[in-house]
């Protein structure tokens, strides 16, 4: 990798961490020392990159800055195609509409054409119904919504034994599996985290309820759980 590359590998690393992260650690990740990270980041300061922080506390992009459309490497670019078709065989509607004018917006952002490269990558993901089969599933973007909004959610659900139920959730995670897709949230009727599978629930709303708590301390709460008792 030559210097120019580094320079845009570091760029990519510091808007991935929205904490300060060392120069140490940013060396780490690109196998050079860290003498050299720190004469990258005067580098980049030096030709206008907004970047706060000092040596020994830790560097990190400002707020609101973007970087100019870049080219990608082979492996990124399938990285994308594969991601993007795995979510379009999914039955959100929503997520799979959103995940083809994304990759249209790569397409045309980039300084290179890259339609015919999308078209053409090789990989598809292998899914147990196809895009044009699969039944679509509504409520999955109602609880993406009540997630993004932190709304609580108002839902039937029928268990394993078939025994029906009416309880208020605060959806934390949506797991999407091939075939099935798993809500980890808060249930207000248990007092504690619980998982529901979509295809169990018989109706949803969401609510204009708030959550209890922020959804980021929920998921802090869920994972915490989750490790201890796997």
């Amino acid at each position: 990798m030559d210097k120019t590359e580094r320079l845009f590998a570091v760029m990519d690393a510091l808007r991935r961490h929205r904490q300060p992260v060392t120069a140490a650690r940013l060396a780490e990740e690109q196998g050079v020392s860290v003498r050299t990270m720190y004469r990258d980041v005067q580098t980049l300061v030096g030709l206008g990159a907004p970047i706060d922080g000092e040596a020994g506390v830790g560097y990190m992009l400002k707020p609101g800055f973007f970087l100019p459309p870049l080219m990608f490497t082979p492996e990124e670019l399938e990285a994308l195609v594969l991601g993007a078709r795995w979510v379009g065989a999914q039955p959100d509607d929503g997520l799979g509409a959103a995940a083809k004018n994304a990759l249209a917006k790569i397409a045309t952002a980039s300084p290179e054409d890259l339609r015919d490269r999308i078209n053409d990558t090789g990989l598809w993901p292998v899914a147990v119904w196809s895009a044009r089969s699969r039944p679509p599933m509504p409520i999955l973007g109602q609880v993406r919504l009540a997630m993004r909004t932190e709304k609580a959610v108002r839902i039937s659900y029928e268990d394993e034994a078939g025994q029906a139920s009416e309880r208020t959730i605060w959806p934390v995670q949506l797991a999407y599996y091939e075939g099935k897709q798993t809500i980890a949230a808060w249930c207000c009727l248990r007092d504690a985290f619980r998982n529901f599978r979509t295809d169990r629930i018989l109706a949803l709303t969401v609510t204009e309820e708030r959550y209890g708590k922020r959804r980021a301390v929920l998921e802090k709460e869920w994972r915490d759980g989750w490790e201890h008792n796997p």
